[in-house]
């Protein structure tokens, strides 16, 4: 059994982790706000944006518009965007990702490259030898649609040299504070009318008779102008999805960290009283015995 003086310095050493981990919850509690927010905030351009191309893309040989919109026939290769953390603490976040990226794409048909956005993702992917194509980490806590934008324009540019045939996006979808899950989307080339590759379903169908609609210059240069812009604004949502999942974890696995602290101070506590108790209790015996001792 530990001494008394082991005892103290383990109950000592857990109760300064709880107040790392409550620390860690309070900060992850006030990022998950932040990044709740700014993905409200993004989805009023995302609607406008969505009804504009879908009424566009409504039309007959609307595929032949665009080479976003255009299926390859023989696909030689594809590119994967895997969105997780720059840091752990947040339970089985960046893992649940690698597991479902391994999972999908560790035996797929197609050649797979990778584009990670997070070091914790880079990191596995490279210790299992998978081809990184780019690497996005550190990015700031509420990113700006311009610090992202980076990531969907490397993927529009590799889609339409023909490096690449197909482009998924690898994500946390935020549920709720206690839910998020990992979703995979296509992003390229995009598929409108079945709504494959949205972020987000942004609106139901309108009823009624569609509104009409007059472009200048025309429908191909809105196309070449809205077409990849819309494919950075989905990967911008999925960064804002990806934060406020990984804040949302963090803060869950803290309080959970916390209170098992306390239940394992309360135990330590316990046990440090009964080595206490029982220290005290061999003092009486020698003194008991070392008096018994004198007077004979």
């Amino acid at each position: 059994m530990a001494s008394a003086r082991e005892m103290r310095l383990r109950i000592k050493s857990v109760k300064n982790i709880s107040q790392v981990t409550r620390a860690l919850e309070a900060v992850s509690a006030a990022k998950v706000r932040k990044a709740i927010q700014a993905l409200t905030a993004t989805r009023s351009y995302a609607t406008k944006a969505w009804q504009v191309l879908s009424h566009i893309t409504a039309q007959p040989g609307h595929i032949s518009l665009h080479p976003l919109l255009t299926e390859r026939t023989d696909p030689q290769n594809a590119l994967v965007i895997v969105m997780t953390a720059d840091r752990g603490l947040a339970g089985a976040y960046n893992t649940n990702v690698i597991r479902y990226v391994l999972k999908r794409f560790d035996k797929y048909h197609l050649p797979v490259k990778y584009i990670t956005v997070g070091r914790k993702g880079r990191d596995l992917l490279l210790r299992l030898r998978k081809p990184v194509l780019a690497d996005f980490s550190n990015l700031p806590s509420t990113p700006k649609f311009g610090a992202v934008s980076a990531i969907g324009r490397l993927a529009v540019d590799e889609f339409l040299k023909g490096d690449v045939d197909e482009v998924y996006l690898v994500y946390t979808d935020f549920v709720s504070m206690a839910r998020q899950e990992t979703t995979m989307k296509k992003l390229l080339p995009l598929v409108v009318e079945t709504r494959e590759g949205l972020v987000e379903d942004f609106g139901e169908h309108q009823k009624g008779p569609a509104a009409a609609y007059e472009y200048e210059p025309d429908q191909t240069d809105i196309l070449d102008e809205m077409i990849p812009r819309f494919t950075a604004l989905q990967v911008y949502q999925a960064v804002l999805e990806s934060q406020a999942s990984e804040h949302a974890a963090r803060m869950i696995a803290m309080r959970n960290a916390t209170d098992n602290a306390k239940e394992l101070v309360g135990a330590l506590q316990l046990e440090y009283n009964k080595v206490r108790q029982q220290a005290i209790t061999n003092d009486i015996l020698d003194i008991v015995g070392g008096a018994e001792a004198l007077a004979q």
